[in-house]
């Protein structure tokens, strides 16, 4: 990634923030995924609609590096992991994306709410559990998230187990009136 140009002192509000960078670059990704070719691609076979390790290791390069590290992660950013995840019909990540996904989820879903969030190289480590640190927002991130992440997942034909466990354990108690209303989005044996 480049460095961000200065901020504009006339009209600070337009300049990019880091972590629409960091989305747009997620969205190169997702196209790679999608077509099979593109910069982060190169140099290897790559299937069209299928996500590897290396794709995996891009999205974690990207939502951990240093300019957006100690910023939550952003609504814009965690659409486009859910583009990514409805792009990718084959998977052989050995669920490294999943767990990614859920966390990147419930890292933006905390901070939206209001919560203090773990820095990303903590909260999205594949060496970190998710249960070390978002079960400690159970019950006071607000429905509107739980809501946001149901239409996001609603009608989905790859749903990620691991973020639907996530959103259960995530939301606690809460999850379950709005589970009730969507019985498609949430098919976790509640």
């Amino acid at each position: 990634m480049s460095a961000a140009a200065p901020k504009s002192v006339e009209s600070p509000s337009l300049e990019p923030s880091c972590r629409d960078t960091a989305a747009h670059a997620l969205s190169i990704v997702r196209d790679g995924v999608i077509t099979g070719e593109g910069p982060t691609t190169k140099g290897r076979v790559h299937f069209s609609r299928s996500l590897d390790a290396d794709d995996t290791a891009w999205c974690t390069r990207i939502l951990t590096a240093t300019a957006v590290n100690d910023q939550p992660v952003s609504r814009t950013e965690a659409e486009v992991l859910f583009e990514i995840n409805e792009a990718a019909t084959e998977r052989t990540d050995g669920g490294r994306f999943d767990d990614l996904l859920a966390k990147a989820v419930a890292h933006y879903a905390a901070s939206a709410s209001g919560l203090k969030v773990p820095p990303r190289c903590v909260a999205l480590s594949a060496d970190t559990e998710i249960e070390s640190w978002a079960p400690s927002y159970a019950s006071r991130v607000n429905g509107e998230m739980l809501e946001w992440i149901a239409g996001q997942m609603r009608g989905k034909r790859h749903n990620n187990r691991r973020l639907m466990a996530m959103v259960a354990t995530f939301l606690g108690a809460t999850a379950l009136p709005l589970a009730g209303q969507l019985p498609n989005v949430f098919d976790i044996g509640m």
